[in-house]
């Protein structure tokens, strides 16, 4: 009968049944969905060469100038962020990239008094470079405000979760952006275009692009959620540019071209954690096995921060990151340097003048295969053995109470 509900109604015996996931909703359950599209990581890709009129990387500019659309602000320098991680995102580490006009996100574990010591002394001049990481909790709210409040300098925040998808995230932006209206946010973590959006609407000027590509990050095998990170930045950088947004891309980094496969696929900002482990001035203490020296890297959400820092794993999760022994590297200057120079190079070889033209200028070609790893994988940062110079110097000393010439060694 036509006018039984649709569920009762019967069907002529030769009429095709219809699809299976509208036979699910029919029953009353949604079917999982499966997007067919491939999606690329940094590994995936090359960067294809072009004509070029530029005959030296010294002519290129790799520093870019932005105004936010929410905070009205403009910035000017070279767009590599050091990760808001304890053993990187420290005031050591920003004093240093500030003089190559690099942010450094400082982590969020440093006191009001820790703030107001640093930026009264060696942080008086880096502050423009500098932001002020944050979570969402309201305590978090209280220090950010007493921090901005002490240190009128500081231009940008950086609200960080590992879930940018929840609406508690969301009220969060928009209430900072009401107390704070003219402060640059930078917030995060996505990876699609639609929260790209919602974010910058609800008030962020700097949207943070990467769930599950870090180095130390165990996301992708405790939860299966991720996203690869070059879609992830081309998708979600057309999103914010649309909106005249901007875009971090944070994790999945492994080398200098990484970095400027990400800065070609439209990332604004690169933001970097494992390359920056190791060097003297990250977090934590050089350790010494069997005559090789190493300092401890780990990720925000690993066993060791949660227990340092909250003490210990909460019953209700589970760690998501994990601790490594990173070789000592010495300076991070060297590192930083070597990052640059390779972002110089690439634009030479696509012909850009400028940084801002990479990813205008940017082809990339699907590959099976990056690197030649005959002898060993590429790892072009100080490649030799870094020694502290206080382990030089202990090394000496033990010589010279011995009675061997120290000069031998």
């Amino acid at each position: 009968s036509s006018s039984a509900p649709p569920s009762q109604r019967l069907c002529h015996p030769l009429a095709p049944r219809p699809p299976r996931w509208q036979r699910a909703v029919r029953a009353g359950g949604a079917m999982p969905i499966i997007e067919q599209e491939v999606k690329l990581d940094f590994k995936d890709v090359l960067i294809r060469p072009k004509r070029s009129s530029i005959s030296s990387r010294a002519q290129v500019s790799v520093e870019r100038t932005f105004t936010f659309p929410n905070s009205k602000q403009t910035w000017s320098g070279v767009p590599i962020i050091a990760a808001n991680m304890d053993t990187i995102g420290t005031f050591e580490v920003a004093e240093t990239l500030a003089r190559r006009k690099c942010i450094t996100a400082v982590h969020k574990h440093y006191t009001l008094e820790d703030w107001k010591t640093w930026a009264s002394g060696p942080g008086r001049e880096v502050l423009p470079y500098v932001a002020v990481s944050t979570g969402i909790l309201p305590r978090d709210m209280d220090k950010l405000e007493d921090i901005l409040k002490a240190i009128p300098g500081l231009k940008m925040i950086c609200i960080d979760v590992a879930n940018g998808y929840s609406e508690a995230f969301v009220q969060c932006i928009r209430d900072c952006r009401k107390r704070w209206p003219s402060t640059t946010i930078m917030a995060g973590n996505v990876v699609t275009r639609e929260m790209t959006e919602e974010l910058i609407f609800s008030g962020a000027d700097i949207i943070k692009v990467g769930i599950g590509p870090g180095s130390v990050c165990t996301t992708r095998k405790q939860t299966g959620v991720g996203y690869p990170q070059l879609s992830a930045v081309l998708e979600c950088a057309d999103a914010a540019h649309g909106l005249g947004g901007r875009i971090i891309s944070d994790g999945g980094c492994t080398c200098p071209g990484d970095v400027c496969k990400a800065f070609g696929a439209g990332a604004d900002f690169v933001m970097l954690g494992g390359m920056l482990a190791g060097h003297d001035e990250c977090g934590g203490e050089v350790v010494e096995e069997a005559g090789d020296f190493f300092k401890v890297f780990y990720g925000m959400s690993s066993d060791t921060a949660m227990k340092k820092h909250a003490g210990g794993v909460a019953e209700y999760r589970s760690s998501e990151g994990k601790t490594v022994k990173v070789p000592y590297r010495g300076p991070i200057d060297e590192t930083i340097r070597d990052i640059l120079g390779g972002v110089r190079s690439a634009c030479t070889y696509v012909g850009a003048g400028e940084l801002r033209e990479l990813s205008k200028r940017m082809t990339f070609v699907r590959v099976t295969q990056q690197l030649n790893t005959v002898f060993t994988e590429s790892t072009k940062v100080n490649p030799t053995k870094c020694v502290p110079p206080d382990a030089k110097r202990a090394r000496v000393d033990d010589a010279a109470e011995r009675g061997v010439d120290s000069s031998a060694q």
